[in-house]
């Protein structure tokens, strides 16, 4: 049985004005975004990109890029319990599903290492962090995605691309450039507005016991970015609160 960790003594209680009283917001957030990823890939999957013209196709991915982050938000979110609170079978159901649908993913496998991340950020077991040596971008790109996907996850993934084109006759083309391209494109996106900034290493030091920076932007720009996982410091100082209250929690905190 999945459980969630219990909150550790770092975490700040959360004051009345930015309590999640909304027990239902988190599962239609969540099936919006899992239904909007699903019609968006399901007819995108068909369209012929022989007729599109680049810089329509560009933003395209673009779009879908943005969704598959959805995806892996939405799980993140259900790992601290606030896809649905009321119900936490239903809540880790989801997380599961998103996981799954996002890269074949183990959501019992990333909880353990989401909450070890959050008890021990930037330490020698923190499953997000470099090792000392991996310290710009790609090479701790490269590091971190090592500790999550495994060549078990990659062969499946090429036997459905190749099930999808072979049996069901979706176009390669789209099958690459609506569901590869996207999915390797929202790693990239979620790492780097999501552990890269946050938690790399400031010029006076990390401050402690987070040793997480808010990277503040513009509301809209915040959201299109990584769902306001810029506001990184306010998450692991409040971690059960969802992702579209952030921005709230930093207007108060600050």
């Amino acid at each position: 049985m999945i459980q969630l960790e219990q909150p550790y003594k770092n975490q700040k209680s959360i004051t009345p004005e930015v309590k999640n009283n909304d027990l239902f917001g988190g599962i239609f957030i969540a099936i919006a975004i899992i239904s909007i990823w699903a019609i968006s890939l399901g007819l995108l999957l068909f369209i012929d990109i022989s007729e599109i013209n680049f810089l329509i196709l560009l933003p395209i991915i673009l779009w879908q890029t943005f969704l598959y982050t959805g995806l892996f938000i939405t799980s993140h979110d259900a790992m601290h319990g606030v896809v649905f609170p009321k119900n936490t079978k239903i809540n880790h159901f989801i997380g599961s599903l998103t996981l799954s649908i996002y890269g074949l993913l183990s959501y019992p496998k990333l909880l353990k290492k989401h909450w070890l991340h959050h008890h021990k950020p930037v330490s020698k077991i923190d499953p997000d962090f470099h090792d000392g040596k991996h310290k710009n971008f790609f090479a701790w790109y490269i590091y971190f995605m090592k500790g999550y996907w495994s060549w078990q996850q990659i062969i499946t993934l090429t036997i459905i691309y190749n099930i999808a084109k072979s049996i069901f006759h979706i176009p390669g083309d789209n099958l690459t450039y609506f569901w590869v391209i996207p999915s390797i494109l929202s790693s990239l996106q979620l790492f780097y507005f999501g552990t890269f900034l946050p938690h790399r290493e400031p010029k006076g030091g990390y401050i402690q016991p987070h040793c997480a920076q808010t990277i503040n932007r513009p509301i809209w720009w915040s959201f299109i970015t990584c769902y306001h996982f810029g506001y990184h410091k306010e998450h692991h100082e409040y971690p059960h609160i969802p992702w579209w209250q952030l921005p709230q929690i930093y207007k108060i905190c600050k």
